[in-house]
């Protein structure tokens, strides 16, 4: 009886420990949506504390986040994001979406790939006293 009640307790810790970073999730989401990407990352954050054991979220985490990360233009670090996703999760649908994202990244050369050219400016001359 005690193996019993104990499986249906760790059972139901379980099922709320799911059910906290779906919420988490869900309010990443529509944070995204309405622009606030400093809520977007808290919301990740706890998600994917949450998640440890659930790896197959973490395409899914990462993507939304690089997103955010472009929305910041924050575009290297977003490149950065979207190889990670590549490398670790390469047959997940996010991989796919990650290496669209580069592409966009790379042809307006964004993803840092490249050497960014300043230009010097001629110094005017000081007026005289």
């Amino acid at each position: 009886m005690r193996y019993i009640v104990f499986a249906l307790l760790a059972a139901f810790l379980a099922g709320c420990t799911s059910a906290s970073m779906n919420r988490h999730l869900n309010k990443a989401y529509t944070a995204y949506a309405k622009g606030d990407c400093e809520r977007v990352m808290l919301e990740l954050s706890q998600t994917e504390r949450k998640s440890r054991a659930r790896p197959w979220l973490q395409p899914e985490i990462s993507m939304l986040r690089g997103q955010c990360l472009e929305r910041q233009k924050l575009y290297v670090d977003a490149a950065e994001t979207y190889r990670f996703i590549e490398a670790r999760y390469p047959s997940s649908e996010y991989a796919y979406r990650a290496r669209a994202r580069l592409d966009t990244l790379s042809q307006l050369g964004l993803d840092g790939t490249r050497p960014v050219v300043i230009q010097a400016q001629p110094l005017k001359p000081l007026p005289a006293r």
